[in-house]
Formats: structure tokens, C-alpha cells, sequence
């Protein structure tokens, strides 16, 4: 065994005898309360049939896309899907990109720069905390939807300062005080940037534009891979910042495009997004439904969240991974989350509610969950 190979065993180890060593799990026919699938277009069959027929009605489209937007990949369909997808969020311009993660690395690696500012919110997503780290500016967290602790932060600001947030953050489930926070950083010149990955299902345009903040807000990002059903994500904004990120984004420039099925499934979900309205009313029930049902009373609290994501805390891994593996033996596929990916003392199961989850699977996955928590 190499050096190399040393350490690496060694980290593993770490892993394994801490309990947080991570595995892949194959597919399941588990009752789905984990999935980002919130309006099932992952799984629709409409969908499916109306890409395949947008895919028929092009049929000298490539497998694949050849190359980088900037050399042989670009797509005179790519370019009116960005401009079709912006005007549905309200926005100028967009900019496509292979998946959240890249956007995300993409938009914050190459805004700021040496001697500029990121503020980050303490549970960002690790996208967002990378795409800071990528970038050289000056980097600050504030407490959790916090605008006293923004404001603190925002005083140390230098330089060009990029505020950023989430609309609903992806392992709580909850909403900032999206107004007061834009107030307060265009009280210090700053620039603000929410990612709405999870928001954009519940609220079909977002909850920016659902506020009709998009004109203040410098940038928003949206991801196809969850209540979409597709992969990919872009980057919404001005026009000029459309054309820095072709110059200077470099998940953007030195990656292979999205293949024309790709953009495709983008395209047809974007349209059954403008249709569905019995599926939004559905996934809002079944959110208040199982809100309804779990008991308020125990010491393992549900968190705050008008989300389709609702989390019970239970403070340790061993404690959320046991009511995870009890659900799942009860054939429905929950998830532990667990330190590191949360802070310490906050591990918990997240379930993510869909509009196709019926009443019936509702109740017992809350009987099961009181039955535990109640014990």
C-alpha cells in the first residue's frame, strides 16, 4: 500500500469508526419521502411523452452537444430556452449550466474578487460556500436568517460585497425574511443572490419573483433536478451579467454543453410547470397534513418549515439514523442526515413531501414517527 493509499485508508477509518461513513444506495420500491421530486415530473409520464415528442420534432438533433457553448456546443435552442425560462422568473437575461453545483461555483468564483466581500448565510449550501472559497474575496457567515448578524457582517464588507441567501434552505426547509434582508443590503451598497433550488415547485416562478423582488435582487439561481424532474440549472440576471459569466465562469466555459434531450426535458417541464396546478394544491396539503399530524408536544422538535421539506431534530446519529432505519423497514424511504453534513447537535430525518404522497402514506409515516418520539 502506497503512502497515498495510506491516507486515504486512514481518513476512511476515521469515517467508519465515527458512524458517518457514507455508501451508495441502489434504487428502492420504498414508499419516496426523500426525493426532490416534490411535483413527481421525475416521474411523469406526461412529461416523458412530451419530451419525447420534442425530441421526434427535432430530428437532426445529436446525441450529445460535441463540445463547450463557446466552441462547437452552443444551440440556437439553448439560447431561446434561456431567454423563455427568464422570462418566466421576470428576469433580463439567463445563463445555462450543467448542474446547481456548477452555477452556483460558477456565478460566485468569478464575481468577486481579491479584496470583495461574501456573505454568506451559516447554512448555504456547500455550492455556494465553494464558489466563495474559489474566489479570493473576503468571506463572512451570519447566524441563520439573521439580519442583525447580516448587518455586522455587512459593516466589515470591502470592496464590491455579494450577499447570499437561499429562498428555502435545502436541509431546514425554511424561508429568510427575504424583504428585510434585501432592505438591509442595499442599505450597505451590497449586491444580494438567492438560490431557489427548492422553491421553485411549491412556487412555480419563485419566491423572488413571487414577491416582485426580482428587479433588486442581483441574481437568482434555478435548478431543474428537483421539483423540475431534469437536470441542469441556470443563472438569472442582467444582461451584462449573462455576458461576464460567458467570459469569465469557468464551470461554464470549459465544460462539455447539455446534450438537446437535455434541454429538451428543461423546455417541456418549464411548459407543464405553466399547466399543473392540481399537483401545487396537492403538495400544499399534504404539507399541512403532515404538519398537522406530528405531535408538537415531543422532545424532538419538527422544525419551522412551510416547505415541502420538514425535518425532525433528534441531536445525535445514532438516535436519527434509528428512526430512519425503522421507517424504512417500514417501507418508506427516509433519511438520516447526519454531522458533518449538519452541525453537530441538529442531525436529524428530512422528509421531503411530494404532491403524488397519498393521505393514507401520510398518516402512518406520522403515526410512525410519533409512536417514536412519544416512547
Amino acid at each position: 500500500m502506497t503512502s497515498a493509499e495510506k491516507y486515504i485508508e486512514s481518513k476512511l477509518e476515521e469515517r467508519r469508526s465515527s458512524g458517518i461513513y457514507r455508501m451508495l444506495k441502489p434504487e428502492s420500491d420504498l414508499i419516496d419521502f426523500c426525493s426532490n421530486d416534490y411535483l413527481g415530473f421525475a416521474r411523469s409520464i406526461v412529461l416523458k411523452h412530451h419530451v419525447d415528442e420534442e425530441v421526434q420534432n427535432h430530428p437532426h438533433s445529436l446525441n450529445g452537444s460535441t463540445g463547450s457553448r463557446l466552441l462547437s456546443g452552443n444551440l440556437q435552442y439553448a439560447e431561446e430556452l434561456e431567454k423563455t425560462i427568464a422570462a418566466h422568473h421576470q428576469y433580463p437575461a439567463g445563463l445555462l449550466f450543467n448542474s446547481g453545483y456548477d452555477a452556483n461555483l460558477g456565478l460566485l468564483s468569478s464575481l468577486a474578487q481579491r479584496g470583495d466581500t461574501i456573505i454568506l448565510d451559516e447554512l448555504i449550501h456547500a455550492s455556494a460556500i465553494d464558489g466563495a472559497r474559489l474566489s479570493y474575496a473576503n468571506r463572512y457567515s451570519f447566524k441563520h436568517n439573521n439580519t442583525e448578524s447580516l448587518e455586522a457582517k455587512l459593516k466589515l464588507a470591502k470592496g464590491n460585497c455579494y450577499v447570499v441567501i437561499e429562498s428555502v434552505y435545502s436541509m431546514d426547509g425554511d424561508t429568510p425574511p427575504l424583504l428585510d434582508i434585501l432592505n438591509i443590503t442595499e442599505k450597505y451598497g451590497a449586491h444580494l443572490i438567492v438560490d431557489e433550488a427548492h422553491a421553485v415547485g411549491l412556487h412555480p416562478m419563485g419566491l423572488v419573483t413571487e414577491f416582485s423582488l426580482q428587479n433588486r435582487v442581483f441574481a437568482s439561481l434555478v435548478t431543474f433536478g428537483k421539483a423540475l424532474g431534469g437536470h441542469g440549472a441556470i443563472v438569472l440576471g442582467s444582461d451584462i451579467l449573462r455576458e461576464y459569466l460567458i467570459n469569465f465562469a469557468r464551470p461554464f466555459i470549459y465544460t462539455t454543453a447539455a446534450s438537446f434531450h437535455q434541454l429538451a426535458s428543461i423546455k417541456m417541464a418549464y411548459r407543464l410547470l405553466n399547466s399543473v396546478k392540481e399537483e401545487i394544491i396537492d403538495l400544499r396539503n399534504n404539507i399541512k397534513l403532515f404538519k398537522e399530524q406530528i405531535n408538537p408536544e415531543s422532545a424532538y422538535p419538527l422544525l419551522n418549515s412551510n416547505s415541502s421539506i420538514q425535518c425532525i431534530v433528534f441531536k445525535s446519529n445514532d438516535k436519527a439514523r434509528e428512526m430512519a432505519n425503522i421507517l424504512q423497514n417500514k417501507g418508506f424511504d427516509v433519511r438520516a442526515i447526519l454531522s458533518p453534513t449538519v452541525a453537530a447537535g441538529t442531525e436529524r430525518i428530512r422528509i421531503c413531501l411530494h404532491s403524488f404522497n397519498t393521505v393514507s402514506d401520510i398518516n402512518k409515516l406520522a403515526t410512525i414517527i410519533n409512536q417514536f418520539i412519544n416512547a
